[in-house]
This record gives structure tokens, sequence and C-alpha cells, in this order.
């Protein structure tokens, strides 16, 4: 099986001759050559066991991917370089090799940090991309409340963008602090405390156990070990596949804001049930159109309802039955029995026309206002009945 393939600069940096961006300055000035040939060219290939390249005549020896799992306590930098010289993270393993920590823990901070040479699966680690979960077990002030802590699952802006947590738990509940554990799939300088933050509880302890399948275990704080085997193909297959991320976030919240949101839609949806449930009880059934050219006019029936007829051309015509006219009729002679009630010359006058037949009703009568209905004599005959004995009223 021949071995992969890597850049000039690349082979420098994983043999410890610095950092790729030093290693690099070294090939531009012509210190590096391979098999006796001087490359000034960035990105030539060379093999990973490669055994003929030379800087400034001394020979590079290939270095061997290593994998360290490290527990590291408080006061330890993830740093590769500190001006101030205070203590790193690699300074706790014994290697004649070039390795660095893969991702970042905060000072203040502890627990699982992976130290390596592999630059790809760094990346993929550490990549949003890749989804690798990030386990931590976080000691607070106080005690979150429920709608506290789903907030931090719908996400919080930051000064940089918004963050969240994948998945929260509540360990333990004391009187004045409590015990979370908290996942996360991307890391932002000091994430987890500035979420809690924000929610109002401040960080005790911050302590990550797990990275992907590999867990912390027993490993006391400034101790190290070599990753076996079976655990570096379990964090590469777990790095393996890019996870699909949603192409838009959703914005962030305030829990009043959420619960009267569900509150004005549960009250919409009623709403327009209720509605439905209404049309639905009067609704008249739609029949299908008839084409232009049908000879017979669809009509229904003369029970108040419209009739609707189609000409030759196609056009529709809605005409009303006799009966519903009759209703309306009915519905204004009603309103027409309400008369206003006669002063007292109208009443006079009345008395008169009634007794001598000579009123100005009845010089202006018509020849079809002659033909009056009974009901319509009674009513007259009932005003002159009830005005007999009476005087007329002194002016």
């Amino acid at each position: 099986m021949d071995a992969p393939q890597y850049r000039l600069q690349k082979f420098l940096a994983q043999a410890g001759l610095g950092s790729r961006r030093e290693c690099e300055e070294l090939i531009t000035e012509g210190r590096v050559t391979i098999g006796g040939q001087v490359f000034k060219k960035l990105g030539t290939q060379v093999p990973a066991d490669a055994e003929n390249v030379r800087v400034d005549g001394s020979k590079v020896l290939p270095s061997r991917p290593q994998y360290f799992m490290v527990h590291k306590p408080t006061g330890v930098l993830s740093t590769c370089q500190d001006p101030e010289g205070r203590r790193r993270v690699i300074d706790l393993i014994k290697t004649d090799q070039r390795v660095y920590n893969v991702g970042r823990l905060d000072k203040s901070s502890e627990g699982l940090i992976l130290v390596t040479n592999d630059g790809d699966l760094a990346n993929r680690l550490t990549h949003p991309r890749y989804g690798v979960k990030k386990t931590y077990h976080v000691t607070v002030v106080g005690n979150p409340k429920w709608s506290d802590l789903q907030q931090l699952k719908r996400g919080i802006r930051l000064a940089e963008a918004v963050a969240q947590v994948s998945e929260v738990k509540v360990r333990k509940r004391r009187r004045d602090s409590c015990d979370l554990v908290l996942t996360l799939e991307e890391g932002r300088n000091r994430e987890i405390r500035r979420l809690l933050a924000h929610i109002g509880h401040k960080v005790t302890r911050l302590r990550r156990v797990a990275i992907g399948p590999l867990q912390l275990g027993n490993l006391k704080a400034g101790d190290y070990r070599r990753l076996e085997y079976p655990e570096v193909e379990a964090l590469k297959k777990a790095s393996a596949t890019v996870q699909t991320r949603k192409t838009r976030r959703s914005r962030p919240v305030e829990t009043s804001q959420l619960d009267s949101e569900k509150i004005r839609k549960k009250k919409a949806a009623a709403a327009e049930a209720s509605g439905k449930g209404k049309k639905t009880v009067g609704a008249k059934k739609k029949r299908p159109l008839k084409s232009a050219d049908s000879k017979t006019p669809t009509t229904k029936s003369s029970g108040g309802k419209r009739a609707t007829t189609k000409s030759s051309a196609g056009k529709r015509t809605t005409t009303k039955s006799s009966t519903s006219r009759k209703r309306k009729t009915s519905k204004k002679g009603a309103a027409s029995k309400k008369r206003p009630l006669q002063t007292a010359s109208r009443r006079g006058e009345g008395r008169m026309t009634s007794a001598t037949g000579k009123g100005s009703a009845s010089r202006k009568k018509s020849a079809g206002g002659q033909k009056k209905t009974a009901g319509a004599k009674k009513r007259t005959s009932g005003r002159v009945s009830s005005s007999k004995g009476r005087k007329p009223r002194r002016k």
C-alpha cells in the first residue's frame, strides 16, 4: 500500500520544524532539497515516509501520527505559544515530535483535550459542519428554570453570532447551586459561560468529559495517555460525514414572547375552526355548471330560492321566484300598518269624512281605488264606529 502524499510544508511541519507558515518561508528561501534538488515551489507533493528530504543539509525524519488524550487542569493554557512563558497543555506531554492541542479550553476550565500531529483529524473534530459533539459538566450558581434551559436550546444572540446548545440536562439540584450537562456541536470563546450568564447564572466549575465517542474516564488532572487504535478509528468514523445544517437558523426569542405567540396561534386556530363549522351548517351545495350548448335551463324549486338559467350565448341569468317577491311585499305591508298618530285636525277631518262621505279622501278616489279589499273596509268601519258618541274638540 502506497503511503499518502503530503504537501512539502505540511511534511516539514509534522516533522517538528515549525508552523506551516515558517516552513513555507524555508521553502521559498531555497533551503529545502529533495534528492539533492532544490524546490522553491509551494504545494510540492512528497510521500509521508520520504527519507531524502533535507533542510540546510540535515536530513528530515518523517513523523508518525501521534494521538494523546490529556486531562487539562485549571490554570494551564491551551495554546502553542505564550510570550509570558506560562504552562501549556503540550508541556504536559513528553515527546520529541511537534504536536498541538485539538480545540481549546479556557484557563479556568478543565477536562478532556486531545493532542496530536494529525491535522486532518484535528480539523474534522473542531469544524462545526462535521457535528462532533462535546459534552460538559457545569456547576452554576442558583437553580435555572425549565424555560431558561429551553432558551439555551433555542439559541441566544451573542456579539458574533447566535449560539445554542444541542442538549441540556439537570444532574443535581442543590439549595444554592445546580449541576448541568451541556452538549455542544461547535465551540466559541467562552461560549458556555456567556450563554449561562445571559440567563443569569454564573459558572463556578466547567469540565469537559467527552469528545464524540471518547470519554475522559478516571484519568486524573494533569495526566495523559496515548490513544489506542480502536479509539482513533472511532474518532475518525464520528467525524467522517458532513452533517446537514439548517439553511436559516430560527431567530431566538424570549420565553414570554414564545408563550404569547403560542396563545395567539391557538386562538386563531380555534376561531378558524368555529368559522368553518358555521359555514358548513348552512352551506349550499354547488352544482357543476353546464356547457353553453345545453338547451334545457337549470331551475331550482320555487321555495324562495334563485333559479339559474343559461342563454344560448352561455351567459348566466339569475331570477327570483314569485314566492320570494310575495314575501317581500308582505313584509312591506306589515311595515305600512304602523302609521303615525294623527293630529286633532286630521282626526276631525276623518270623522267628517266618515259621517258625510264628502271628505277630501273620497274626492281623490280613482277607478282602481274604488275596488278595495274587504279587510280595508273593515278597518275604516272600525275607525268610524269608534268615533260615534264623541263630541268634536273645540279649537
